[in-house]
């Protein structure tokens, strides 16, 4: 842990594994500490940065309420990635590798707004249906059924990984191996349960006057009937997202057999990064609230990705009680997507990404400063050190492996 505050009028204190937290998610993490529903302490990973409500990055414990903001509006979005004992010089020819990533492009939509061209089939929708009544009219929706096995746009990609040297510990080329790893989540599907039910929230918080820092962190009691159904339909996010990313690992797999049909798969892991849980911490079960944060209890196996051209790692829980037995989910921004769009050149930002398969960079979609622009928010200096984040959170995971990109894909 890197520092901790305390103020009076807060109702708990903040830690934070983040030495040099910008401003504004410090602010974010004061308005938590004063927040009626929280228990314990607001922790900050190392990858902290301005959210909405809450920092990205942040963990908070709740005392039998569930807060929508601090889920955030990609429910269940995460990580997967799978091992394969397919030597890294098989890849080595950047032609190979971007035929890869072209064949790759056949099978899986990528892209803010695509979807496939007609429904997937997935038993999930109808069970959801059949336990949820009239509730079910909300969702899932034609665009959920169309959206299902796809990547979506902004931070999520398709990676294909190499293992590098780990603590100083080398690795020669035969002994180098290829990984894919996968960044997405609900799609559409979690962006409108947490606005239907973050209105419903700030109405309930409104109506009895509960005094909140930032009406951004509107919650509900999970006692009352849309607490309960916030939480029903976050888990339904959660198997859509795990669903969506499934479909899209094996999508990759196909594509990797084609290119290396002597390939073996040795394990698949699969994380949430967007969610709450019921947990027992500090003696009593509470509802902690992960939003750009990764489980790391004991044993626990975890993924803590880069950016599009830095290092990722698997790692391992220490199940650190001060973090609610968490870790940081990436390496977390230090630019705002306009800024990093109108201060970087497209020189470094290529400079930086040299050796590595990717799509370059697409003209800015937003509005503002950054309109006609083409669009860097995603480059590696948008975001901190991983190395740096790694360091810092040394008490929370144990690095087991690390992997550098061979090839990005992104939306």
């Amino acid at each position: 842990m890197k520092w901790e505050k305390y103020d009076e009028g807060w109702a708990m204190p903040i830690k934070s594994w983040c030495e040099n937290c910008e401003e504004g998610a410090v602010k974010q993490a004061e308005n938590l500490a004063r927040h009626p529903a929280l228990f314990h302490h607001v922790a900050l990973m190392p990858d902290a940065h301005l959210g909405y409500g809450m920092p990205i990055g942040g963990v908070v414990a709740a005392d039998n309420a569930v807060i929508p903001a601090a889920v955030g509006v990609d429910i269940g979005c995460g990580m997967i990635a799978v091992e394969t004992d397919v030597p890294a010089s098989r890849f080595a020819e950047m032609s190979f590798r971007r035929a890869f990533q072209e064949k790759l492009k056949t099978r899986i939509p990528v892209g803010e707004g695509v979807s496939h061209k007609t429904t997937q089939n997935w038993d999930g929708f109808e069970s959801y249906t059949a336990n949820n009544g009239m509730r079910s009219d909300l969702w899932p929706s034609k665009l959920d059924r169309m959206n299902l096995g796809t990547l979506g746009g902004g931070n999520h990609f398709i990676e294909l990984q190499r293992t590098t040297a780990l603590d100083g510990i080398a690795l020669d080329d035969d002994e180098s191996k290829v990984w894919i790893m996968i960044h997405s989540g609900s799609r559409n599907l979690g962006k409108r349960i947490e606005e239907h039910y973050h209105r419903i929230a700030e109405r309930l918080c409104t109506r009895f006057r509960v005094p909140l820092a930032d009406k951004n962190l509107a919650f509900l009691p999970i006692e009352e009937a849309d607490g309960h159904y916030y939480f029903t339909d976050m888990m339904f996010a959660l198997r859509y997202a795990k669903e969506n990313r499934s479909r899209m690992i094996e999508a990759a797999k196909e594509t990797l057999l084609e290119f290396a049909p002597e390939a073996t798969f040795i394990r698949t892991i699969d994380v949430h990064h967007n969610y709450a849980a019921f947990e027992d911490h500090f003696g009593r079960k509470v509802c902690v609230h992960r939003k750009g944060a990764t489980s790391a209890k004991l044993d626990e196996i975890g993924i803590i990705p880069g950016s599009m051209g830095t290092a990722s790692y698997i790692v391992r829980g220490l199940g650190n009680p001060e973090s609610f037995m968490s870790c940081s989910h990436g390496s977390g921004r230090c630019m705002s997507r306009v800024r990093a769009s109108t201060t970087l050149t497209v020189e470094e930002c290529d400079k930086a990404m040299e050796g590595i398969v990717c799509e370059r960079w697409h003209p800015y979609r937003g509005f503002g400063k950054a309109k006609g622009n083409l669009d860097l928010s995603e480059a590696p200096q948008a975001y901190k050190d991983i190395e740096c984040v790694i360091d810092a959170e040394r008490d929370l995971v144990e690095p087991l492996v690390r992997l550098v990109p061979m090839a990005n894909l992104k939306g």
